[in-house]
């Protein structure tokens, strides 16, 4: 049975196949998507030299829903984090972005808790859509941190699609940006 608070390891071979020392099977990025989105800490190993590859396929796999029009991170966002390298030690961005997703993984439950039916604004029209896109931005945002949401609390249930029409303008955003960035190379 897997140790759920150990990270699970995966090895890198020299073919750039990735390979779960838990089930003993090949993996794709995707998959250890999947692991993070259920809670698990995942660690990437290079099997030959050992060196500790997470943050570059952690990276890769953003990069990639970010190209396949899964965008979250709005531009301006993104100019911070490219600003924040040029800065000697990296400046206050890494501690900043540690401290807002701590902050919202732990405010998460109570957010979904005041948007109840209990909530007397859930009697207003347009609310259920409302708390469905303030849901899949939370879940878009904690979702490769924190697990899993509370019974009852999904998109889905909620009737929404997990789109808003926020998020359809970060997304338009982010595309803008990298086709910039595309040009830039």
């Amino acid at each position: 049975m897997p140790d759920k608070d150990k990270p699970l390891l995966i090895k890198r071979y020299a073919s750039r196949r990735l390979y779960n020392t838990e089930t003993s099977d090949y993996v794709t990025l995707e998959d250890i998507a999947g692991f993070i989105r259920e809670g698990r800490e995942v660690q990437i190993v290079d099997l030959k030299s050992g060196d500790d590859l997470t943050r570059q396929y952690l990276l890769q796999i953003i990069a990639e829903h970010e190209s396949r029009g899964e965008n979250i991170l709005p531009v301006n966002v993104l100019n911070d984090l490219v600003r924040s390298y040029m800065v000697p030690g990296g400046g206050v961005m890494p501690q900043f972005l540690q401290s807002s997703f701590e902050m919202l993984r732990e405010n998460q439950s109570k957010m979904v808790e005041n948007m109840s039916a209990m909530n007397p604004m859930a009697q207003m029209p347009g609310f259920e859509a409302m708390k469905a896109q303030q849901e899949a931005f939370l879940k878009a945002m904690t979702g490769g941190f924190s697990g899993t949401w509370p019974q009852g609390s999904s998109t889905e249930e909620a009737g929404g699609s997990g789109d808003g029409d926020g998020l359809d303008d970060i997304k338009r955003q982010l595309a803008e940006l990298q086709d910039k960035l595309s040009k830039l190379k």
